[in-house]
């Protein structure tokens, strides 16, 4: 018996293009079946726990670093920003959750063309995006009690937050280094999510005059004088205390003189899920450890830092 000859499995690209081709009628709007999620970005992964729906979740993104088993339970469909079509429709997803900036763009374009609906939800920088993005999702997936309950709790621990920010009478200054190339340390200055972290912290910003994720050469940072120098601990790219403190951008600063180089989970610091309150007041008790804060409300999403 003569087999056809389209009987055989098409590329993920084609099988979009094809689909992409259909009459409108035959791709008409029905509500998203959300048995079947790729998460796309860190705080995604943490709202979609978060709100107990973990068992949902088919496949992730290399930034979706917690809870720890989403990585290691869940297929990586890879970083958000060069993801791989064929990859996230090889797992059949039902929908597709991402933050804003996944892509890069044709890779987006083809899982759209794919009838697959792609929702995204805005990078947040600030507690009121946190606590939308929190009820967005639980909107797409149709908890929308649950989401009330968890963005609830969040938004009280960014009051909470904020009565501790409050004791802080002489704010400080840190520098957060990204990484490093040679001598020059590439650091977070405004508009980054470092820079709002450190807002939410009650820590001023050494690096404010540099704008994004850049190397701070000497003229940059010149008068800076951070007090303390912040670091991921999972990507610190093998730089040592020693090797940034030696650095000419903090050569003889305070916190290379009184080596206050601290080091956080990179998704714990910068992802911005229902974590960041949790993750400002432990940097603030770094920044300031003689005001003895004391430790923000535990909930079931902040229990396996």
């Amino acid at each position: 018996m003569l087999r056809p000859a389209f009987a055989f499995p098409l590329p993920a690209t084609l099988l979009a293009l094809a689909l992409a081709l259909l009459p409108a009628t035959a791709r008409a709007q029905t509500p998203p079946d959300t048995g079947r999620v790729v998460a796309i970005g860190g705080a995604v992964t943490e709202i979609l726990y978060a709100l107990g729906l973990g068992e949902r979740v088919v496949a992730v993104d290399t930034s979706s670093t917690y809870p720890p088993q989403a990585l290691k339970e869940k297929p990586n469909v890879g970083y958000i920003r060069a993801l791989s079509p064929e990859g996230v429709l090889s797992v059949g997803p039902s929908l597709i959750i991402a933050l804003d900036g996944a892509g890069p763009p044709d890779a987006v374009t083809v899982l759209k063309a794919a009838a697959i609906p792609v929702e995204t939800i805005p990078e947040a920088r600030d507690p009121a995006t946190v606590i939308a993005n929190i009820r967005r999702v639980a909107a797409l997936m149709g908890v929308t009690e649950r989401g009330e309950e968890v963005a609830g709790a969040v938004e009280r621990d960014f009051a909470t937050l904020a009565a501790l920010r409050a004791r802080i009478t002489t704010p400080r200054s840190a520098a957060f280094v990204l990484s490093a190339s040679g001598t020059a340390p590439v650091v977070g200055g405004a508009h980054t999510s470092a820079d709002a972290m450190f807002a939410l912290a009650g820590v001023e910003n050494a690096m404010r005059a540099i704008n994004g994720y850049k190397p701070a050469v000497d003229e940059a940072i010149l008068g800076a004088e951070p007090y303390a120098i912040l670091l991921m601990q999972d990507r610190n790219h093998a730089l040592t205390d020693e090797t940034v403190a030696a650095m000419p951008a903090f050569a003889g600063s305070p916190a290379a003189t009184a080596k206050r180089l601290y080091r956080m989970d990179g998704g714990y610091l910068l992802a911005f899920g229902p974590r960041t309150p949790q993750a400002a007041r432990d940097l603030a008790a770094l920044i300031y450890p003689e005001l003895d804060l004391p430790p923000m409300p535990a909930h079931p999403w902040t229990s396996a830092r």
